[in-house]
């Protein structure tokens, strides 16, 4: 068996039983792995701790400073950054070790992300490659935004060869739910900037994405699950237009 790697794991959590399970088994090869829980009222603690991670729960901040909260709890310097709804593969966990043995090591690197639905590998619909930096130094940057969050960092980034696989949707139905919870997250970002949106925007950005998601990004090719994840993306922009003119309209 091999000797556990010194890394961290960084996770958030809000009722995550149903993959939490898998996602940590798949990183069974750290030394440490941290779960920061924003108050669950399923089983989520309960498993992490039977995974012998280390749980802390906080107040819900955002999905920066949340994950920011968990890298700023690993012990070790490298930190790689996990959602509950991914898992590690073998045959990155092999990358890994590799990265780690090297000396001509960067300061973070980027993975590209399979995200699965219904079973299925989407290989377009700009589902993929969907890299995101996930293995940092932690002393080297920190995750911005409240949102959509993203490694910023002054240091080199390299990009790392395998994936991490990615099962997010459980349905249809998941996806409307947070087609509007991220679509209001979204607008009190633009609100909180200043942004404005026109009449026109939703409807202008609503169909730009569609076009972008479903034919340059060859959605069509996903059959119909690109066609259902290209007007998702479109719904979501619409709406995300729609509720910034909303809080506007409140605010005056």
């Amino acid at each position: 068996m091999a000797a556990k790697l010194p890394i961290s794991i960084a996770i958030i959590t809000h009722n995550e039983e149903k993959n939490l399970p898998a996602c940590l088994e798949s990183v069974s090869f750290a030394d440490d792995v941290v779960v920061v829980d924003s108050g669950s009222t399923d089983d989520t603690t309960r498993i992490a701790r039977e995974f012998s991670a280390r749980v802390f729960v906080e107040k819900w901040k955002g999905f920066g400073p949340q994950k920011n909260s968990a890298i700023q709890k690993c012990k070790n310097r490298w930190v790689f950054i996990l959602d509950a709804d991914e898992r590690i593969p073998a045959e990155t966990q092999r990358e890994l070790r590799a990265i780690m043995a090297s000396r001509d090591s960067a300061d973070g690197y980027s993975f590209p992300r399979k995200n699965f639905f219904h079973g299925r590998w989407i290989k377009h619909s700009d589902w993929w490659p969907d890299r995101s930096t996930r293995l940092v130094k932690k002393e080297r940057g920190y995750l911005g935004s409240v949102t959509h969050e993203r490694w910023v960092s002054s240091g080199t980034i390299k990009e790392a060869k395998c994936p991490i696989e990615h099962h997010s949707y459980a349905d249809y139905a998941d996806m409307l739910k947070r087609l509007n919870a991220y679509s209001t997250l979204l607008a009190e970002e633009l609100f909180r900037s200043g942004k404005t949106a026109g009449p026109l925007t939703p409807v202008s950005r609503g169909i730009g994405m569609f076009l972008k998601i479903y034919l340059l990004k060859k959605g069509f090719l996903d059959g119909f699950n690109g066609l259902v994840i290209s007007l998702t993306k479109a719904g979501g922009s619409f709406f995300k237009y729609a509720k910034l003119r909303e809080l506007r309209k409140n605010k005056k």
